[in-house]
């Protein structure tokens, strides 16, 4: 699933060519692509058509156009869903679920989505924050994001520090590939318990976060397969800068030991053995 990196690299492309746009046609393919919003097809296209976009924004993995009705438009990439600009003479493409046309007959705004996990849907006065996304915490890359309150607060938590970065509610953004990554420059394992951690090791670990994120995104985000791509349709490059996330058996580039793979919620781990030993008190727990 697209992480912090790769649904901002989709928000600056959105903002660069639909910012200032005005909405002349909104078409929907699929009605599974608006879920999300109940009142359906048809009223999707009408709170539309007519209004301009103000401005693209994200919040964690959430990205929301405001308009200048004060409606938003919110998307969630999900596992596979792109949002393309395509010339209005382009082929549509296989998976296309939802068209939006332009009145100044630029460049059109398309969303994809092969497994039809993603969504769009309009918020009613979400212009300057949908209620609908307003309980994700902010990400560390937010220039209101509280340092002190997320250290005090991941210090609460008595659960692993993975499942902590995890929590969106806590921190936004963060997923498997770059939980892994930080956790790895970070010499720590992913079952470590939270409430363990001295307020310097979280805070180190937040300074991690971020780095891994903030390099990320200048790669363009990481593509493991096609289905993630940038507005243009062009796959990210950070796959290969990444240290641990899967490299399972392959050399630690800090100290040469295997990378192990660990089974972890459905999903997979990664880290170094030796880097990042396992605490005694998760290897208790689990007997």
């Amino acid at each position: 699933m697209p992480e912090l990196p790769e649904v901002e690299t989709v928000r600056q492309g959105l903002a660069q060519w639909v910012t200032g746009r005005r909405i002349a046609e909104v078409e929907v393919l699929h009605p599974r692509a608006i879920r999300r919003h109940p009142a359906g097809a048809a009223h999707f296209a009408d709170v539309l058509v007519g209004t301009t976009v103000r401005d693209v924004r994200r919040r964690g993995k959430y990205l929301w156009l405001p308009l200048d009705s004060g409606d938003a438009v919110i998307g969630h990439l999900g596992m596979s869903g792109q949002l393309l600009l395509q010339p209005g003479a382009a082929p549509d493409e296989a998976h296309l679920r939802v068209r939006f046309r332009f009145a100044d007959d630029g460049p059109e705004l398309r969303f994809v989505d092969q497994r039809t996990f993603g969504g769009l849907s309009v918020s009613a006065g979400g212009a300057e924050m949908p209620t609908e996304i307003a309980h994700i915490a902010r990400d560390p890359l937010d220039p209101e994001f509280s340092e002190a309150a997320f250290v005090a607060a991941l210090r609460r938590r008595r659960t692993e520090v993975k499942r902590a970065l995890l929590d969106q509610t806590l921190l936004s953004g963060v997923g498997n590939i770059y939980a892994d990554e930080a956790l790895w420059r970070a010499r720590l394992h992913g079952a470590r318990p939270a409430d363990g951690l001295t307020g310097p090791a979280a805070l180190r670990l937040l300074g991690h976060v971020r780095d891994v994120l903030g390099e990320a995104i200048k790669e363009g985000g990481t593509s493991f397969d096609a289905l993630y791509v940038n507005v243009n349709g062009e796959s990210g490059y950070f796959d290969r800068a990444l240290n641990v996330y899967g490299r399972a058996d392959q050399p630690c580039r800090r100290c040469g030991t295997p990378v192990r793979r660990e089974a972890f919620m459905n999903r997979s781990s990664y880290s170094c053995p030796r880097c990042q030993p396992r605490p005694r008190r998760a290897l208790q727990a689990s007997g």
